[in-house]
């Protein structure tokens, strides 16, 4: 619970953070971490699930309470109207009784063990559904980081452009340019602008998005951390024992194992028997006769033939679902790990392609651009061959880009399949 205080009190001062940022018109920067707090502490599905924890805590306090008692009162062995009395024991008594039913502890306490599993088998669902926002969030958070890396691309190539455009409006009327080149800068420039609204739109996108999972209002702004984040993941075989202690579905599969074996050994304890006790105290009508009491102490027989067949099939039904639920957990621990491994080859060949793009690709066009450039200074190439030579690297750097970001996709993916 104190855990659960404290990352509440990191969500409101992260709110309170963005709100007076947002009040002064300056923007906070926020990390990974920060948002993902903010989304365990203040996202209203996350609370839905501590309140459903705490019913189910609630239901299993009850779990060894007593049926109420009856109490009664009326006549005993009283004659009717107009029949003929011989003695004062005819008359008849008035009677009052109560009577307890005394529920067997074993069973009270079986009872209790399985509402208390209800509550594990929610949490794993809570884990789960943090598991699946985070990954929304770190997928959105690094979309994000592409985009203001594109962002800061587009803006080289508008400054280049205009760079261009303004060198060839200089050089025309000495005939050292064509007009054509200069209508294919202008159209290239505009072209950028048009590439740069289109990622400033997506940027806000992201935010307001984001800021839905933070639950925060729509209108805050911030920036994030662009530092390069550390995806680079353990890419280790992952066995079966690492699966089942940390997939909350598989945690969920389990809890839900445990509380149907809970369950049965619930329904076993319709076998023992239950007991009650009734006191009855007897007020003759005739003065003659003394006030009498009826103390009986009773026991249930289950084992009856005529009544253990219930709890039998019961027990033979729940068997069969245990033996079901672990079917179907071995099912998933064989799709999760051909799962994974396919993964881990994806993020492998990646990675490769990420490093030929920043050892060999950009490098090698880098260099064909500054050359062009520099024979273009010196009037021997023509602005045309600049500006397709610093398309194809700007392209080539957008290439890159969406291969980052297909990366980073992936590696959300594979720790969203490991939980991590």
């Amino acid at each position: 619970m104190q855990s659960i205080n404290y990352r509440s009190s990191c969500g409101a001062l992260i709110i309170l953070l963005l709100c007076f940022s947002q009040a002064l018109q300056a923007q906070q920067v926020l990390t990974l971490e920060n948002i993902l707090d903010s989304i365990r502490s203040n996202n209203p599905l996350l609370e839905s699930y501590e309140y459903r924890i705490n019913a189910e805590h609630a239901y299993a306090e009850g779990a060894k309470s007593w049926m109420a008692p009856m109490v009664g009162a009326g006549t005993f062995m009283t004659p009717y109207p107009g029949s003929e009395i011989m003695n004062e024991g005819d008359k008849g008594m008035f009677m009052v009784g109560a009577e307890q039913s005394i529920p067997n502890p074993a069973r009270l306490k079986a009872r209790e063990n399985y509402l208390e599993s209800k509550a594990a088998i929610t949490a794993a669902g809570q884990s789960g559904t943090y598991n699946q926002l985070r990954a929304q969030a770190k997928g959105l958070y690094y979309q994000w980081m592409v985009l203001e890396k594109k962002k800061a691309v587009l803006e080289e190539s508008r400054q280049i452009m205009q760079t261009m455009l303004k060198l060839a409006r200089i050089r025309y009327p000495y005939s050292q340019g064509s007009l054509g080149s200069i209508y294919k800068a202008e159209g290239r420039l505009e072209e950028t602008e048009n590439l740069i609204l289109m990622t400033n739109s997506q940027i806000i996108k992201k935010n307001i998005i984001l800021n839905a999972l933070m639950n925060i209002p729509d209108s805050v702004r911030y920036h994030i951390d662009l530092g390069e984040p550390d995806v680079d993941p353990l890419l280790a075989s992952v066995d079966s024992a690492y699966l089942v202690q940390n997939r909350s579905d598989l945690l969920g599969v389990e809890r839900s194992i445990e509380s149907k074996q809970l369950g049965l050994e619930l329904e076993k304890m319709e076998r023992k028997p239950g007991f009650s006790i009734r006191f009855e105290h007897m007020m003759p009508y005739g003065s003659m006769m003394p006030n009498q009491y009826t103390l009986m102490g009773m026991i249930s027989i289950p084992i009856a033939p005529w009544s253990s067949r219930m709890y039998k099939s019961n027990i033979k039904g729940m068997q069969l679902e245990i033996q079901a639920m672990e079917k179907e957990r071995e099912a998933m621990l064989k799709r999760m790990q051909g799962m994974i491994r396919g993964m881990t080859r994806d993020i492998r060949i990646m990675q490769q392609q990420l490093r030929n793009y920043t050892e060999k690709i950009l490098p090698a066009l880098k260099k064909n651009y500054e050359v062009t450039l520099l024979s273009y200074e010196q009037s021997q190439e023509e602005l045309s061959l600049v500006i397709n030579a610093w398309e194809t690297l700007n392209m080539a750097q957008m290439e890159y880009l969406d291969k980052l970001e297909a990366y980073y996709l992936m590696v959300v993916e594979y720790e969203k399949e490991i939980e991590q």
